[in-house]
């Protein structure tokens, strides 16, 4: 990862471990960061970061914190929204970009996350990538939108909000390589994940 331009940008992100890499840097210049302090260093161009950041936060430490993963939900599926709509520039509402956690949190939420990053960047690579954009691209903003309101039903559950939110991780991993064969699983197994879910409510709710 490259140091942050003359816009205040970091560098290009290319992979999970540059953007795990740029948090942590965010994390030792700030004493406190807010959502707007991460959209101005990667940009809000490219829907990728905006979809992992939150989804991989959720399955750090952070994500123990009671209320934390519906709040990552709500912020992803702002997110998956506007890719649904095709939006060439990201809006994040200011009660969204307002939210605030201390840079020494955010540090040790990224280097926890590190390991999975590095692992995900040795696995995936460039395939099929003509499945990454179109209407492939608007499925998985559907599916996200999927995962992210199975969220708060499944925040109850002791670590169950987790795999939506590593079904998101993917999904945008899939995007920011422009990995199609990814993608395509990464849908499949988020749907599946959907799927077992609102099963698992509804046998609950008929119990």
């Amino acid at each position: 990862m490259s140091t942050h331009d003359s816009k205040g940008e970091l560098g290009p992100v290319k992979s999970v471990g540059d953007i795990v890499e740029g948090l942590e840097e965010i994390g030792e210049e700030k004493a406190c960061v807010s959502v707007g302090d991460i959209a101005d260093a990667f940009g809000t161009r490219t829907y990728a970061p905006f979809l992992i950041v939150p989804a991989l936060l959720e399955i750090t430490p952070l994500g123990a914190i009671p209320g934390v993963p519906t709040i990552l939900a709500i912020i992803v599926a702002i997110f998956a929204v506007q890719m649904l709509f095709g939006r060439k520039r990201i809006w994040i509402p200011d009660i969204i970009e307002n939210r605030r956690v201390t840079g020494e949190r955010l540090r040790k939420a990224a280097e926890k996350a590190e390991g999975v990053a590095d692992r995900m960047d040795q696995w995936f690579h460039r395939r099929l990538r003509h499945l990454t954009a179109g209407v492939f691209m608007k499925l998985a903003a559907v599916v996200i939108l999927a995962l992210c309101a199975a969220v708060p039903f499944l925040e109850v559950l002791p670590f169950a909000s987790s795999g939506p939110m590593l079904a998101i991780v993917f999904i945008g991993l899939a995007l920011l390589v422009r990995d199609g064969l990814l993608l395509v699983i990464s849908v499949s197994l988020g749907l599946a994940a959907v799927g077992f879910g609102l099963g698992h409510l509804l046998m609950g709710g008929g119990g």
